[in-house]
């Protein structure tokens, strides 16, 4: 598995899990169908952001190291995805 892949796949863990805290804290848990919908949903859109913006920083090469490109995506997801309405 390339670097790049990697490094997509475990942003979009980090930056999920991130993000769900919040998530929890603010939810009624007595719907699990909505939990559920919910986790989902910010799962699938989490690992689009990831792979998106991880690919466009590469291609682009704003920065020479694929770490800083990681960090940079991951701060803008975990900025941009509770702020969100689902």
């Amino acid at each position: 598995m390339k670097d790049l892949t990697k490094a997509q796949i475990t942003i979009g863990l980090l930056a999920f899990f991130a993000t769900m805290w919040g998530q929890f804290v603010n939810q009624n848990l007595s719907d699990i169908t909505e939990v559920a919908k919910n986790v989902l949903i910010i799962f699938v859109s989490v690992m689009v952001l990831a792979y998106v913006l991880l690919a466009i920083l590469e291609w682009v090469k704003v920065f020479d190291d694929l770490k800083i490109n990681a960090l940079v995506t991951l701060i803008v997801i975990i900025a941009i995805v509770p702020s969100l309405s689902f």
